[in-house]
């Protein structure tokens, strides 16, 4: 059955909708049977007599995840996107109705009387349980989806690169069950690029025509900004259809970084440049960072003990340096690391450490070698002034330097600067002595801002321990 969106006309207060699935009554139900199931089951292991009153707690529970789940449209189309997106978004719905539970037993005692640890077990199973069916069954539609079952039809409004880049997509991904009718453009081929004068298959208004046909469900529409007036003008056409519609937003050919809608009064912005640390994210990400610097710091205490009697042994100076840099906004603070040179460089100019440099003490060079003088770093992380994945901290010299060379440089600084990260693990440490470098490495930490997730904290991490201590750019 085809799948349709109610949409209100272009002109007036236009209200963004998210997709319903066409499996939303399905993933209701099997979300019902899965919590019911599990409840049951937990009772049954624990020997618990299943009354009418031990059923109350299990409708608080259902109700609650309901209730949640609308709230976060965890029931919308999901099919153009990534699953760990879906999984956190389930995981979000169920914590939350936990916590409803939890306060529930809490203030009704008589009827959860079965025990504390029933309902954690109940609730700890759940979690998976919810997360694991998505996981099947998402799999299942990509494999029905590549032998064109549930797909949907798409078609590209505007020859334009993004246009181009999206068709790319669409045909790459075939799991997401999108079959491209093609590119339509007004424009004679003679004025298009080159790269998209074979892939544009007719007109605007031939494509608009097969979407009132009921030919077409999804339109995009990748116009530039400048063409506001037309883009209107097929949005208002395109009310008259079934279709679901997007903008391609070229926004001047910005990279978005965390782009979220905001409301400022009545007025909605779209945040071009963001952090994704708010909210929640931000709590979890503070949380990641005490827990495991903490568990670290007891790991390595005795070694960093061991490294600081090396340092006074072998060169006069203080065992810890001191060095300001960049942190969360651009805001100065000062970092921790062993001692590894002669010199304590911390002014307007900071040379890079050169292969054999002669500032580096013999023992300095070990430490570095294996980066160990990073590890009073976890201080820093402690105090909260950085995380233990991020960014890399640059001096402010350096920092002062490349923000006038590199484009989108001090975006890095939207997140607190870590120990570790993304740009590290792929190769770009230590020296950048050219420029080319340098813009790898921003590229890296400005792809690790937008992509960011726990699991992509654990992977740098578990990468950095496995491979990260020696490296052959390190001196």
């Amino acid at each position: 059955m085809k799948k349709t969106t109610k949409t209100g006309r272009y002109r007036g207060a236009g209200v963004i909708q998210s997709n319903k699935s066409s499996f939303s009554t399905l993933y209701r139900l099997v979300d019902l049977v899965t919590i019911a199931l599990l409840y049951f089951l937990i009772l049954i292991f624990r020997r618990v007599d299943i009354e009418p009153s031990s059923m109350i707690l299990l409708f608080v529970g259902i109700i609650g995840f309901n209730v949640t789940a609308e709230g976060l449209d965890l029931y919308r189309s999901w099919r153009t996107q990534s699953t760990t997106l879906l999984i956190k978004y389930t995981s979000i719905a169920w914590t939350i109705t936990g916590i409803g539970i939890i306060a529930f037993a809490y203030f009704f005692p008589t009827l959860a009387a079965y025990g504390e640890i029933t309902i954690l077990m109940w609730l700890i199973a759940t979690y998976p349980a919810l997360s694991a069916w998505r996981i099947v069954f998402r799999e299942f539609l990509f494999v029905l989806r590549k032998k064109g079952r549930n797909s949907r039809y798409a078609a590209i409004i505007g020859a334009t690169p993004s246009g181009y880049n999206l068709s790319q997509q669409i045909t790459e991904n075939e799991h997401l069950g999108i079959r491209l009718k093609g590119i339509f453009d007004d424009r004679e081929a003679s004025r298009l690029p080159d790269e998209l004068q074979s892939h544009v298959v007719g007109t605007i208004e031939a494509a608009l025509e097969a979407a009132n046909r009921g030919e077409i469900d999804f339109i995009y529409i990748a116009m530039p900004m400048s063409a506001e007036n037309r883009i209107m003008d097929i949005l208002n056409r395109c009310s008259d259809t079934t279709c679901s519609v997007y903008i391609i937003p070229n926004f001047f050919i910005y990279n978005l970084l965390n782009a979220r809608w905001q409301t400022v009064g009545s007025v909605q912005t779209l945040s071009v440049f963001d952090t994704p640390f708010q909210g929640a994210n931000n709590v979890l990400k503070r949380a990641e960072d005490l827990i495991l610097s903490a568990c670290i710091l007891v790991l390595i205490a005795i070694p960093m003990l061991f490294i600081a009697i090396g340092i006074k042994a072998t060169s006069t100076g203080p065992i810890i340096f001191k060095q300001n840099r960049y942190g969360l906004d651009g805001r100065q603070i000062k970092i921790y690391k062993f001692r590894s040179m002669l010199t304590e460089d911390n002014g307007e100019k900071v040379e890079q450490v050169t292969v054999d440099d002669k500032r580096v003490t013999p023992f300095g060079a070990f430490l570095r070698r294996r980066s160990l003088d990073e590890l009073p770093q976890f201080f820093n992380v402690l105090q909260g002034r950085m995380s233990i994945v991020g960014p890399r901290p640059h001096a402010v010299a350096h920092n002062e330097q490349y923000r006038k060379l590199i484009e989108g440089y001090m975006l890095r600084h939207k997140v607190k600067p870590g120990i570790t990260g993304w740009a590290q693990i792929n190769g770009f440490r230590g020296e950048t002595e050219t420029v080319n470098k340098m813009v790898k490495r921003v590229e890296y930490d400005l792809e690790y801002i937008h992509r960011w997730s726990v699991w992509l904290d654990m992977k740098i991490i578990t990468v950095t321990i496995f491979k990260g201590f020696v490296d052959k750019n390190a001196y």
